[in-house]
C-alpha cells in the first residue's frame, strides 16, 4: 500500500495538542489550599445566631437608633424607620420605592401606604396573600408578616418613613395606632387575602 499523499497546504499544518501528565504548579495548589482554610475558617467563626432580620449586617443597636435625651434629661432609643426600610423591605419594594412590574407593588403613591393608619399598620403586622390593586395595576404575591418580628415602635417607624419618602407626603404612624391595629387583629393567624380581605385604606 502506497504513502499517502500530503498537501503542502496539510504539512504546514502543526501536530494536534496533546494532554501532558505535567502536574499542577506548587504554587496554584498552595493558593487553592490557602482558600480552603479561609474558607473553613470564615465559616467556623461566623455567627451563626446572628437574626435573618439582620442580613445587611448591622446590629441591634444600629436597627434601634441612637439614644437621645429628652427635656428631663432621661434617654430614650429612637429607633431608625430608614435603617429597618433597608435591612427588610428594600429587597422587594426597591429604595427608590417602585417596586418590580408585576412582581411587588410599589410604595411610591400607593393608595394604600397613604391611606388609613391602622390598615397599613395591619398590612405590616399580618401580611398580605392573594391579589391585590395598587395603583390600578394588580398584583398577585404574598408579603410576610411582621408582627413577631418588630415592636409596635419599629413597625410605627418603618412605616412613618415610608409615608414620609418618594413623595407619599402622609402623617407619620404613631406606635399607638400600631398596638390599636395589633389589638383589632390579634385572633387572625394568616395574612390577609389581599382585595377580597383587607379593610379599607381611605
Amino acid at each position: 500500500m502506497s504513502d499517502p499523499q500530503i498537501s503542502a497546504q496539510e504539512a504546514r499544518e502543526n501536530a494536534d495538542p496533546e494532554e501532558a501528565t505535567n502536574p499542577v504548579p506548587l504554587p496554584l495548589l498552595g493558593i487553592a489550599a490557602l482558600l480552603i482554610a479561609f474558607g473553613i475558617a470564615y465559616i467556623s467563626w461566623a455567627d451563626i445566631d446572628s437574626p435573618s432580620a439582620w442580613g445587611d449586617g448591622r446590629g441591634s443597636g444600629e436597627l434601634v437608633g441612637a439614644k437621645n435625651a429628652t427635656a428631663g434629661g432621661a434617654a430614650h432609643a429612637k429607633v431608625d424607620g430608614g435603617a429597618l426600610f433597608a435591612s427588610m423591605c428594600v429587597a422587594c419594594h426597591q429604595a427608590s420605592g417602585q417596586g418590580l412590574p408585576g412582581v411587588f407593588p410599589p410604595l411610591a403613591g400607593s393608595e394604600w401606604v397613604r391611606g388609613k393608619d391602622t390598615t397599613v399598620a395591619a398590612i405590616l403586622l399580618h401580611g398580605i396573600n392573594g391579589q391585590l390593586t395598587v395603583k390600578g395595576n394588580v398584583y398577585n404575591g404574598a408579603m410576610p408578616s411582621f408582627g413577631e418580628q418588630l415592636s409596635d415602635e419599629q413597625i410605627a417607624a418603618v412605616l412613618s418613613y415610608i409615608r414620609s419618602q418618594w413623595g407619599n407626603a402622609a402623617s407619620p404612624i404613631t406606635t399607638e395606632t400600631v398596638a390599636v391595629a395589633r389589638e383589632a387583629n390579634k385572633a387572625r393567624t394568616g395574612a390577609f387575602a389581599g382585595d377580597k380581605e383587607l379593610p379599607p385604606h381611605d
